[in-house]
């Protein structure tokens, strides 16, 4: 159980820390940036891997099998 808070805990600040830098690189559109460009520049940015890394730690914390 504790192991389950932990990964929650990890994948929380990991989901959260790659949002928020996603978030920021919104001010990119109004500098020039079309959507296109702008997925494009997230793609290659490793803030988009620590808010995926971040999702499935979550998700596998509440959904893993618990061993009874």
């Amino acid at each position: 159980m504790i192991v389950r808070l932990i990964l929650l805990a990890i994948g929380f600040g990991l989901a959260a820390a790659g949002g928020i830098s996603l978030i920021a690189y919104l001010n990119y559109i109004p500098a020039g940036l079309t959507i296109l460009e702008y997925i494009m520049f997230i793609f290659q940015r490793s803030e988009a891997a620590l808010l995926v890394l971040g999702l499935v730690l979550i998700t596998g914390s509440i959904y893993w099998p618990e061993k009874s």
